[in-house]
């Protein structure tokens, strides 16, 4: 994804084809990062028919695509989000109005991929629908300006009243007009079925894996009680059991491609899990609904990885979440928990020096790296030495990112495809992006870079931001990271909001 190979390697290589989530670098660059880890390209839609933002994907494109990719020899995995298939993206999964019997029928590209290829893997993850809590209507419908908290909070107690047999009036429930819960609800609902008819891909052999997610939820949310009836049918489908369903959405791509990876090498990564504070792995991250170590199994299954007491290919040291659950998107913390940064930098050069490959997952806040363990660690020479690195928006995208690049790289060393230098461009990506932009110049520069209302209009502003951001972000790059040669050849604001950037490093 970082170049163009020549026409002898690309004939030579495996290839993959991605249909992902949506057509952020997250979910387009990252998976590319990862296959080129283990010398493997990645084949993704061309950009005129993803979706842009508010604007859905050519769902009939998408599929042609598809067909076109997997009936191509070279092609040794199909990996795809049903999301981006069915609706044209993430967002559109939110707001469209296709109706339920419009988008079941797209899901018969993949019987066809199946039918044309029998012996070809299907890998694909579908996602809950998520129900923001805030008012912001960038990535929702509308109304969500007005009432988004409120229709959270309903998901929340018709979660709570699951068990119960009467079924109160609306307006007891909320003071949402029916018309708009009515909205809501109905497009929730078509999502679910969709979710349900993954399952029966599954059982019928259609799918040989699948991934249900869930983003931005909490232990009481509608997503939280879809989740609750799709266990059920888990666990009524003998195939059920092979489905794996925990807290994710724009990491999956790339944690897929790993699970790809792994089955065209014959290899499979073991991990072992290490964290400095033990109670941190029992406590539930912001925006999801199951334990930190939960969590972390589940990632490591999806990028087809075992996970092992001791002794594994990999470490993945965690560093645990804040008790108050702060966020670096609001800023940085009043105060630095010296303890468990000196814990988690102990730990990490201790499993380094005994000769094990370390991956870091700092999860310790959303939206942004610890800048003080991540200072931390360059002051005591140990990030050049990490597997993989990641430390941005929820802890499920933190994790199953770093498990895919750290995965990809047993792979690649296994099978005699490492690239060293796809692996130290993938660990500068994600310190970049997740501590130097996140943690640092968002949260310094970003005010004055950026209005209150995005996405932004004004086309002087975007570069005007752009520039500044690259700027800063380089002088970091030269002074504190391991850039061993590395340098930023292109840095976007792909949605021209604060949120998230576009790196192409060289």
């Amino acid at each position: 994804m970082k170049g163009s190979p020549s026409v002898s390697e690309t004939t030579a290589r495996p290839r993959i084809a991605l249909l992902p989530l949506d057509d952020r670098p997250v979910n387009v660059r990252l998976p590319g990062d990862v296959a080129a880890v283990a010398g493997v390209v990645l084949d993704v839609p061309p950009a005129d028919v993803l979706p842009s933002y508010r604007t859905a994907g050519d769902a009939a494109a998408l599929g042609a695509w598809l067909l076109e990719r997997a009936a191509d020899p070279a092609t040794v995995h199909v990996v795809v989000s049903i999301d981006m298939l069915l609706y044209g993206g993430l967002i559109a999964s939110r707001t469209s109005d296709d109706t339920t019997r419009e988008v079941l029928e797209r899901l018969d590209v993949l019987r066809e991929v199946r039918r044309r290829r029998p012996e070809l893997p299907i890998s694909a993850v579908s996602l809950v629908t998520r129900a923001s809590n805030s008012y912001s209507a960038a990535e929702e419908p509308e109304y969500w300006a007005e009432h988004g908290k409120e229709i959270h909070a309903l998901g929340g107690d018709a979660h709570r009243l699951l068990d119960e047999s009467d079924v109160l009036p609306l307006a007891e429930l909320t003071p949402v007009p029916a018309e708009i819960v009515s909205d809501y609800s109905t497009r929730r609902l078509r999502n679910h079925i969709v979710n349900l008819s993954t399952l029966a891909l599954v059982e019928d052999a259609t799918l040989d894996f699948l991934a249900i997610t869930a983003d931005d939820t909490a232990p009481f949310a509608a997503g939280s009680a879809e989740q609750v009836w799709l266990r059920h049918w888990m666990r009524m489908l003998p195939s059920g059991r092979n489905v794996l369903m925990y807290p994710g959405a724009d990491e999956v791509g790339a944690a897929l491609v790993a699970r790809a990876l792994a089955a065209d090498a014959g290899v499979t990564a073991s991990f072992s899990v290490a964290c400095a504070d033990a109670e941190g792995m029992t406590r539930i991250p912001p925006y999801e609904n199951m334990s930190l170590a939960a969590s972390a199994s589940r990632q490591i299954r999806a990028a087809g990885a075992t996970e092992v007491t001791e002794g594994g290919d990999v470490t993945l040291v965690l560093h645990a979440p804040d008790p108050a659950r702060h966020d670096m998107f609001r800023g940085r913390p009043d105060e630095v928990d010296a303890d468990a940064v000196a814990g988690t930098v102990a730990l990490v050069r201790e499993r380094l020096d005994a000769g094990e490959h370390v991956a870091l997952a700092d999860v310790r806040f959303p939206n942004g790296a610890d800048e003080a363990l991540v200072r931390a660690l360059a002051e005591a020479d140990l990030l050049g030495r990490l597997e993989a690195f990641g430390g941005w928006n929820t802890a499920g995208n933190t994790l199953g990112s770093v498990v895919a690049v750290a995965a990809a790289a047993v792979v690649g060393r296994a099978s005699g495809r490492f690239d060293e230098r796809a692996a130290r461009i993938a660990l500068l990506t994600r310190l970049l992006d997740d501590f130097a932009y996140q943690s640092v110049v968002r949260t310094d520069t970003g005010p004055s870079l950026f209005p209150d209302i995005y996405p932004m209009a004004d086309d002087a502003l975007v570069t005007m931001a752009e520039r500044v951001i690259r700027e800063e972000l380089t002088a970091l790059l030269e002074s504190m990271l391991p850039a061993d040669g590395v340098r930023i050849e292109e840095l976007t604001l792909p949605w021209r909001r604060s949120f998230e950037i576009g790196l192409v490093l060289r």
